[in-house]
């Protein structure tokens, strides 16, 4: 293992225990009562909604400046895995020109180390070529994920959990996938606070298994606020 490797796996640590030192005194999973899972889903759709009304205003903005670059749709529903290993449409502002999965098929036959660098990446490119103009402005935000408030209030997502997976995704997940398929998958989650992009898929994986395994609703407040700080910074964003 390379020395910038066991670097990030320390700095990913400490994030981790970061979380669980502002959340002390909740050790171990809360998941398995149905009375935290209820208190989880309840505040999911209170917060869920009350974000909804105040980002309106965003909305029409980004709708604009989508159908302006490049007319419609506006949204992008991907096919994602949920809770129980289930497909669900997950919603985004697209990003991306209209033909971006012809393209990506065009990459497994055409262009192999592309494909490569966006598997290494943890299926994404710093510089993706099927970006629209606005898209790049949509990622570094992540102003993109915004319309997955509506997956929350349909019960197929949460504020915080697991990223949502592609189907493609799963091979390469690992014996992680049993505890993924317990929760619903999240808007934010430990990931997306302790490096995002800049990890590597396997380090995803581990940081997901860990969110399950010592869940709690203070943790979920203190990732939420952390993805605040990560948002405004811009951290692994693209």
């Amino acid at each position: 293992m390379d020395q910038t490797h066991e670097q990030r796996n320390t700095e990913h640590a400490v994030d981790r225990d970061a979380v669980a030192d502002e959340a002390s005194g909740f050790m171990g999973s809360t998941l398995p009562r149905s009375e935290a899972r209820l208190l989880k889903r309840a505040i999911d759709i209170g917060l869920s909604f009350m974000l909804l009304l105040l980002a309106l205003p965003v909305f029409g903005y980004v709708a604009c400046r989508i159908y302006f670059e490049d007319g419609r749709p506006i949204f992008f529903s991907q096919r994602r895995l949920g809770q129980g290993k289930r497909e669900f449409g997950m919603f985004k502002f697209r990003s991306m020109v209209r033909d971006a999965e012809g393209e990506f098929a065009r990459w497994e036959a055409e262009s192999p180390d592309l494909l490569e660098e966006y598997r290494r990446n943890n299926y994404k490119l710093r510089q993706d070529p099927r970006l629209l103009d606005v898209g790049v402005w949509l990622r570094r935000t992540s102003i993109d994920e915004l319309p997955q408030l509506l997956n929350v209030l349909r019960g197929e997502m949460s504020l915080v959990g697991p990223r949502p997976l592609l189907s493609r995704e799963l091979a390469h997940y690992g014996e992680a996938i049993a505890l993924y398929g317990q929760v619903r998958p999240g808007i934010t989650g430990l990931w997306q606070v302790s490096g995002r992009s800049e990890t590597t898929f396997e380090e995803r994986a581990s940081l997901d298994s860990w969110y399950v395994q010592n869940h709690s609703l203070w943790r979920d407040f203190v990732i939420l606020f952390k993805t605040i700080r990560v948002v405004m910074r811009q951290d692994g964003a693209h």
